[in-house]
């Protein structure tokens, strides 16, 4: 039986969310060669073989001369034949560093001409070895499960997530699998001889219907009362599937009435196999990874990629430069329903973690990612969690109404469209009648976050009428200017005032009747800010990134680096005791996980998972009795993070033994 300790809301954490990834170098052209405008696939899968074999006919208009187009294509495919709308044969280069197919044409196409052209291709798709992005599987043919993922580059293809498509597919497949695409409801599925079936799906709105999975499903299964969302699970995950559609159910209506309808009101949700991405979306479809539907630990990710829906799907970034607007919101549409079903406590909890993402890799303006691989932990951190942030400040500018009226404004505006960061900014000072120029230039064209200081003087008013407060704001950007909020709490009521602050010192007077005894910038979080907390979370988020990708010892230096900041951060001693439980240093590990039960309690779920790995280590070295009294302890804290509880109970019946891949 294997513990698991839960993961920190990182900058990873959603899809896009691709977890801790590695990727090979890529740099953003500097403009589009060319804009494709829509496709026709027929591909047939065999997944006892991992073989595709398909036909795209893919027409495409020139943005300039074209003498040389370049698509990109998975490296696992090779190209039989290409032809053009006169069934001309191309001659292609394949770069498999960059995973494209490049043409050298004798004949220019002309600037603002649109063609067609029909690419015949096949090849082995198994697991991340021919992926477009090191490590990670986005295009697999396999048994129960196969997906073509639109990052996994299984057609020809420019402009990820910038370039809006329509696609028409028919996809053929084992008698015995069901195929699940954008654009379902076309038609029956067909059978075929050799006991197979064609699925066709047909999406005319230009967007990103380039995703089909397939695979030993049941029957699609609906809950009650739920007739727009199906569930496609394997036989394994069968049980889950009803309250899985319910929870989309609740999420969907929560975000169609913040948001608006999206373009489709079908949702399909799809398992996705263990070792692929642990979420994926497209056009009606959201997909997350069998673990954690089974786990049910899929609440936030569900609602973030359900967001998609509409931040990605109904709007996408014009450029890469501007995905920090529908990454970051999808981000900020998870806090928001976080906000709504759980409370403020927990809203407060998961924006905290979002400041710590955001400041990870804070060394690059929102506005420039375009030139960084888009599955970098930079790029990642800045446009999910920098970008959520940037949504969470607006909303503290605007107010709760006007956010939302300045989010269904931008949606509407740009419905089917790319949409640009200063399009954001046209739409938020329309619908708010704020000048917003000073905030885009810090938040997306600047770096850094301010660290704010506060001194004052408390002078009493004649005549019992209370006390004044005169002091100041400080903080060290020049440039910045936005409202901040500041509470005063005093002998009697607290009292809330709004302070503007401009430049590195702005002053304040406040009226209160009673003395003030406390007064704290901020309170809410709703600026993003350095703080020393703030400095361990992101230590800890950079440790946790270098652990996944294996480098343990790197990890631990910056595990350590948060301890420097708070030696009494049990956080940071959990984490180092993680490495240490992997290196198979139980004395170590012991320790560390006691320093996080001796230490700050932040966060809470610290104390009950060290109990719970304290209890492993026992087991593992022979010590049933203290392991059971480290999972009565557990239990005994009545915290189920992440099931917890229901983890320390089941080990209280059966020891923990450690697998050997551990």
């Amino acid at each position: 039986m294997r513990a698991f300790a839960p993961k920190i809301r990182t900058l990873f954490a959603v899809l896009l969310p691709f977890l801790f990834l590695t990727a090979t170098a890529w740099a953003a052209p500097p403009r589009p060669q060319l804009q494709v405008t829509g496709y026709v696939i027929n591909a047939d899968l065999y997944p006892t073989d991992n073989k595709l074999s398909a036909t795209a006919e893919v027409t495409f208009t020139a943005l300039e001369d074209l003498t040389a187009p370049v698509f990109e294509l998975n490296n696992g495919l090779q190209l039989s034949k290409v032809t053009d709308a006169t069934k001309k044969p191309l001659e292609a280069e394949r770069v498999a560093t960059t995973s494209t197919v490049r043409f050298n044409l004798t004949n220019p196409i002309p600037k603002g001409t649109s063609t067609t052209w029909t690419f015949e291709y096949a090849g082995t798709l198994k697991g991340a070895e021919t992926s477009p992005v090191e490590g990670i599987n986005f295009a697999s043919v396999q048994d129960p499960i196969s997906i073509l993922l639109y990052p996994g580059r299984w057609f020809p293809m420019v402009g990820l997530y910038t370039n809006r498509f329509t696609a028409e597919m028919h996809i053929r497949v084992p008698g015995n699998e069901r195929v699940v695409g954008s654009g379902s409801g076309v038609a029956a599925p067909k059978s075929l001889p050799g006991n197979r079936t064609e699925y066709t799906f047909k999406w005319s709105k230009p967007g990103f219907p380039g995703t089909i999975i397939a695979g030993k499903f049941v029957d699609s299964i609906t809950a009650p009362g739920v007739g727009n969302i199906r569930v496609f699970v394997t036989d394994k995950n069968k049980a889950s599937a009803v309250a899985f559609a319910q929870d989309a159910a609740k999420q969907f209506e929560f975000m169609s009435t913040d948001f608006g309808q999206p373009e489709s009101g079908q949702i399909n949700l799809v398992e996705l196999p263990s070792d692929a991405v642990v979420a994926t979306w497209a056009p009606e479809i959201a997909a997350i990874a069998g673990p954690r539907i089974s786990g049910k630990t899929y609440s936030r990710l569900l609602a973030n990629t359900l967001a998609h829906q509409w931040w990605g799907s109904e709007i996408s970034p014009a450029t890469l430069n501007d995905a920090w607007i529908t990454n970051g919101m999808s981000r900020y549409a998870e806090l928001m329903y976080v906000e709504d079903s759980a409370g403020k406590a927990a809203f407060q909890s998961a924006v905290t973690d979002v400041q710590a993402g955001a400041l990870a890799y804070d060394t690059e303006p929102l506005t420039t990612l375009g030139r960084l691989d888009p599955f970098s932990p930079q790029f990642q951190s800045m446009t999910l969690e920098k970008g959520a942030m940037v949504f969470h400040m607006l909303r503290w500018e605007m107010g709760d109404d006007v956010f939302l009226k300045f989010l269904r404004g931008v949606l509407s505006q740009y419905a089917d469209k790319g949409v640009r960061t200063s399009d954001v900014q046209t739409v938020a000072e329309a619908q708010s009648q704020l000048q917003l120029t000073p905030f885009f230039a810090q938040w997306c064209d600047g770096t850094g976050a301010p660290t704010f200081t506060n001194k004052y003087t408390v002078f009493r008013l004649g005549n019992n009428k209370g006390f004044r407060t005169v002091g100041s704001i400080a903080q060290d950007l020049d440039l910045f200017r936005m409202p901040v909020e500041l509470r005063i709490e005093t002998d009697g009521k607290t009292e809330i005032r709004r302070v503007d602050v401009s430049g590195t010192e702005s002053n304040f007077s406040v009226e209160t009747f009673g003395r003030p005894r406390r007064i704290s910038i901020d309170p809410q979080n709703w600026l993003l800010k350095s703080t020393p907390d703030l400095a361990v979370r992101v230590a800890v988020l950079k440790g946790q990134q270098q652990v996944a990708q294996g480098d343990l010892t790197a990890g631990l230096i910056e595990y350590q680096k948060a301890l420097d900041a708070n030696k009494n951060s049990s956080l940071a001693a959990y984490r180092i005791g993680e490495i240490f439980f992997m290196q198979r240093n139980y004395q170590s590990a012991a320790n560390s996980f006691r320093d996080a039960l001796r230490g700050d309690g932040d966060p809470k779920w610290t104390e009950v998972w060290s109990h719970i790995k304290l209890g492993n280590i026992f087991d593992v070295t022979g010590q049933r009795d203290r392991a059971v009294n480290e999972y009565r302890l557990a239990v005994q804290t009545n915290d189920n993070t992440q099931g917890a509880i229901n983890e320390a109970r089941s080990l209280m019946q059966k020891p923990y033994k450690r697998e050997a891949s551990e």
